[in-house]
C-alpha cells in the first residue's frame, strides 16, 4: 500500500518546531487521508488544509485538536493550499464556529472555478448561499463537467443537525500570492505559487526550520494529478513549478497533504518529472491504436485502467496531449460533436 492510501490514525505528532501533524479520514481512490498541519504560535493555530467537508471530518478534526490541547477557539486561520475539497472542506465551518480567516491563493475558485453558486460574493450571512447550485458548462476536451465525486455529494446532501448545510463553500478573507511572507508558528514563511495540479495551488517555507508544506504539489509515493481546470499548458506549469520548488534553499522536511513526512526534495522532484515523461511516450505508444485522431476519452482509456475512467484520467491526459500539441509533437481539432480530438505523430 502506497502511503498517501493509507488509513487516518488519530496521532497527533510534532512534525517541525510548532508544527503538529494530524490526520483525517477520506475515501478517495488511492487515498485514505488528508494531513491538517496546525501552526501554533503566542496567537493560536493556524490548520493548513482541514480535511473534507462533512460531520465525519469535522468530529475526527475536533477530536485531535482535542487530543492536542487545543480549544477551538483558538484557531485562528484555515490555510487552504488548493481548491479540491478534500483540502478546502472544513474551511467554512471553521470560519462559522471558530471565527477563524480563511487563506488561499489569489486565483483560489472553489473547484477550480467548476462550480456555479448562486451568490458570487459567497456572503457568510446566509448559508444557503454558500450552497453549490449546479456544475455547469464542458471540460477543455468537450466532456460535461462532473464535479466532485457521487458518493462525496450523496454523502453531504441535506443539512446538519444544527440547520446549517453540510456542504458549505468557503469564503476566503486572506488572499496571498507568489512571495509573500507570513508570519506563522512564530517565523516567516514564503509563498510559493505552484500551479499544474491546480491553478491555485500553493506551498509555504520556512527557511529557519527548512520546512516545506508542500499540499499535492509534492507527495512523498504518488505523482500528482495534473489538473484540467485552466487553459495553456498546466503540464508546462507543473514543470516550471516543479523545478522552482526544487531549487528552494534550506529544505530539510517536506510536510505532504498525503502521505509520511519526507527529506530528500529534490530526488522526489525528480521523480515526478520522469514519470510525466514517461506518459509523454506512452501518449506516442499508445496513438498506434487508433486509425488516425482520436478524442481524449480515447486515449485516456489506453492509458489508464478502467477502474480509473472519468474525468480525472481525461484531466491528465488532456494536459499531457495539450502539452504535446503546443510543443509541435501532436496535432488538434474539435471534431463535429464538440469534443477535441488529436493526432499524435
Amino acid at each position: 500500500m502506497r502511503q498517501e492510501a493509507e488509513p487516518a490514525t488519530d496521532e497527533v505528532t510534532e512534525v517541525a518546531p510548532g508544527v503538529l501533524r494530524m490526520q483525517l479520514p477520506i475515501d478517495m481512490p488511492g487515498l485514505g487521508h488528508v494531513n491538517t498541519y496546525a501552526l501554533l504560535d503566542d496567537k493560536g493555530v493556524a490548520l493548513v488544509d482541514p480535511g473534507v467537508p462533512g460531520e465525519a471530518s469535522w468530529n475526527a478534526l475536533l477530536f485531535r485538536l482535542k487530543k492536542a490541547g487545543i480549544p477551538l477557539e483558538r484557531v485562528h486561520t484555515a490555510i487552504v493550499t488548493h481548491s479540491h475539497f478534500d483540502h478546502f472542506g472544513g474551511s467554512a465551518q471553521l470560519a462559522d464556529e471558530a471565527g477563524a480567516d480563511i487563506l488561499a491563493h489569489t486565483s483560489f475558485s472553489t473547484w477550480g472555478g467548476d462550480i456555479e453558486c448562486t451568490d458570487p460574493t459567497h456572503d457568510h450571512g446566509d448559508p444557503a448561499l454558500r450552497m453549490p447550485k449546479e456544475w455547469t458548462g464542458k471540460t477543455p476536451w468537450g466532456t460535461p463537467q462532473q464535479g466532485p465525486p457521487k458518493h462525496v455529494l450523496d454523502e453531504l446532501k441535506g443539512n446538519r443537525p444544527s440547520g446549517r448545510p453540510k456542504l458549505e463553500m468557503p469564503h476566503v478573507t486572506k488572499r496571498v500570492k507568489h512571495g509573500d511572507v507570513l508570519q506563522l508558528a512564530g517565523r516567516e514563511w514564503f509563498v510559493h505559487h505552484t500551479p499544474g495540479h491546480t491553478i491555485d495551488h500553493v506551498c509555504f517555507h520556512d527557511p529557519t526550520e527548512g520546512v516545506l508544506l508542500s499540499g499535492d504539489h509534492v507527495l512523498p509515493t504518488i505523482t500528482p494529478h495534473i489538473g484540467g481546470d485552466t487553459s495553456g499548458d498546466p503540464l508546462e506549469d507543473f514543470f516550471a513549478s516543479l523545478e522552482a520548488i526544487a531549487r528552494t534553499e534550506h529544505v530539510t522536511t517536506v510536510l505532504p497533504a498525503h502521505g509520511h513526512p519526507f527529506e530528500d526534495l529534490p530526488g522526489r522532484v525528480k521523480s515526478i518529472h520522469e514519470h510525466h515523461m514517461e506518459r509523454l511516450e506512452k501518449l506516442h505508444e499508445v496513438s498506434t491504436a487508433f486509425d488516425g485522431w482520436a478524442t481524449v476519452v480515447d486515449f485516456s482509456h489506453e492509458l489508464f485502467r478502467e477502474r480509473s475512467w472519468g474525468q480525472m484520467a481525461e484531466s491528465e491526459t488532456w494536459a499531457h496531449l495539450e502539452h504535446l500539441a503546443l510543443t509541435g509533437r501532436a496535432e488538434s481539432r474539435v471534431n463535429a460533436d464538440g469534443m477535441l480530438e488529436y493526432l499524435v505523430g
